[in-house]
């Protein structure tokens, strides 16, 4: 996210291009930061027998890498997209143009990624090698491509949500960092593997969050309690639903 976010502010504030053009650029850029690092480190870890902790580990240090690496090029202090979106009200709500373009994107890529996985011939390869890796690569499916292909593309998406986080607020170095806990809490109650799951559990935690700041301040709480939601829902399916919402999806 955070290469996607500065990529994305280069383009549409230092060389004064379209933002369009820098929502492009960044989600290359991300996806080839993505791409390089399945060549150069979670590759050779898998092909070493890595198991799945390890190659945890190796994500975080990763990471950290990358984010000073960004802070040490663009400074460690919050930059800010000098951009004023109209806001039009629709009954009692108020709703800025960025917030719909940020739906209305949302809403295309999930869908453009469901026609992508189940109607065409590499969508269909990424659903084999998820499923079962060496019952496909005995298929014939060319498992190696389809990893690069999907580490593109999951590097490149990541890129344009760091960018559209840091439009709507601000860019760091550490822009994502406050979502992790919610992401986690999505994999889990979607279920691990499940692209149907993760966007209906993207619905249901987001709402409860917002839900939940609305009834911490009936309440008279700090709405800084939000960040226990996650963990709630997180605690609440590993007891009672640890599969998630993949059973629900299963054959989808």
């Amino acid at each position: 996210m955070a290469i996607g976010g500065f990529v994305g502010y280069f383009v549409a504030e230092q060389l004064g291009a379209p933002l369009p053009l820098a929502f492009v650029v960044a989600f290359a850029a991300s996806g080839l930061i993505g791409y390089l690092c399945y060549i150069g480190i979670f590759k050779p870890l898998a092909d070493r027998g890595a198991s799945l902790i390890h190659l945890m580990v190796a994500s975080m240090a990763l990471g950290f890498i990358l984010r000073h690496t960004v802070g040490e090029i663009w400074g460690f202090s919050p930059l800010t997209f000098n951009i004023i979106w109209p806001v039009f009200d629709w009954g009692p709500l108020r709703i800025s143009l960025n917030w719909l373009i940020l739906i209305f994107t949302a809403a295309a890529v999930g869908i453009g990624l469901h026609f992508a996985l189940t109607k065409t011939k590499i969508g269909k390869a990424i659903r084999a090698t998820a499923s079962n890796p060496k019952l496909a690569l005995s298929a014939g499916i060319n498992t190696t491509r389809v990893l690069l292909i999907t580490w593109f593309v999951s590097a490149g998406l990541a890129g344009i949500a760091g960018l559209f986080r840091g439009v709507e607020t601000r860019i760091s170095p550490y822009i994502g960092w406050d979502i992790i806990l919610p992401t986690f809490a999505v994999v889990v109650l979607g279920g691990i593997g499940s692209f149907y799951g993760a966007i209906v559990a993207a619905i249901i935690v987001g709402l409860a969050e917002n839900i939940g700041v609305v009834v911490l301040s009936e309440l008279g709480l700090s709405t800084q309690y939000r960040m226990a939601i996650p963990f709630i829902i997180l605690i609440v399916v590993l007891i009672f639903r640890p599969q998630g919402l993949a059973k629900a999806f299963k054959g989808n």
